[in-house]
């Protein structure tokens, strides 16, 4: 089932255009349809794999500054060369997805033709999004080297810090919660399809 992000650039008239910026970032994100700036400073992207959705919502959270809106159902057929030129029942959540996101306190929302598993799979996915807002810099340091595929006493020589230094920043960032709530929300966004 096709997940069509509508993410849009917060408080644009005040602050520079991130757009470009974020478009390059995520141009390694396996897509369906390319994410693109749709209008101003907005962007948007298809994509069919609800792991996929979760990293970049991820992503997007860690960066900070979008409102950030989350489509799920059918997509019309045959399938247009741009992201821009899309239509369908997820194009439409979407954008009602992104409008009611920017009056939430998270700024993510999520709907689809399962109310219920979109509601779940929005309170899932804000929940990751204020972890990985509020994780400090040294807690990120430790994560993104774990992740890397390094031990924590791998980890640790990189840093210049003792093992037990690493797993406390792994701890103060939360990072088993962060875990634990990656294929969850995943597999609420895949109810969410029906």
């Amino acid at each position: 089932m096709p997940f069509v992000l509508t993410v849009d650039q917060r408080d644009s008239r005040s602050s520079p255009d991130r757009v470009p910026e974020v478009l390059s970032a995520l141009a390694d994100v396996p897509t369906v349809l390319r994410f693109e700036r749709t209008a101003g400073d907005e962007f948007q992207g298809l994509l069919d794999d609800p792991a996929v959705v979760v990293d970049v919502v991820r992503r997007l959270a860690r960066d900070g500054g979008w409102s950030l809106g989350i489509g799920v159902g059918p997509v019309h057929t045959p399938l247009p060369g741009s992201t821009r030129a899309g239509a369908g029942p997820a194009f439409v959540a979407a954008r009602a997805a992104v409008e009611a996101a920017k009056r939430r306190p998270v700024r993510l929302a999520v709907r689809g033709p399962v109310p219920e598993s979109a509601a779940d799979a929005q309170a899932v996915l804000s929940a990751l999004a204020v972890l990985v807002e509020r994780r400090s810099d040294q807690a990120w340091e430790a994560i993104e080297l774990v992740e890397a595929g390094r031990t924590q006493a791998q980890a640790a020589t990189e840093l210049g810090v003792t093992r037990q230094a690493v797993g406390q920043r792994l701890g103060a960032g939360l990072w088993d919660v962060e875990r634990d709530l990656h294929p969850t929300a995943a597999r609420l966004l895949a109810r969410a399809a029906g």
